[in-house]
């Protein structure tokens, strides 16, 4: 099984501290998903589909999820490629 990015639209928000917080993000078909709670946020590398940026350790319908905001102002979920 591989891992590619799967780009996202991401409601997010800023705050006065210059913290991003994403809130939800558009999935393919166009199902919303809701960020309950952010467990983790830190710069890391995709060690699964590549590239750097932001990771959020988020608390989606009841499951850790990782989305990542990427350097080019893009958001990004690692989804699974079946070989």
């Amino acid at each position: 099984m591989e891992c590619v990015k799967v780009y996202v639209d991401v409601t997010a928000e800023f705050f006065k501290e210059g913290i991003l917080t994403p809130k939800s993000f558009i999935w393919k078909g166009g199902k919303v998903y809701e960020v309950q709670r952010i467990k983790d946020m830190r710069r890391v590398a995709s060690l699964k589909a590549g590239g750097v940026g932001v990771l959020y350790a988020c608390v989606i319908d009841g499951r850790e999820s990782y989305l990542f905001y990427e350097d080019n102002n893009l958001w990004f979920v690692e989804g699974k490629v079946f070989i």
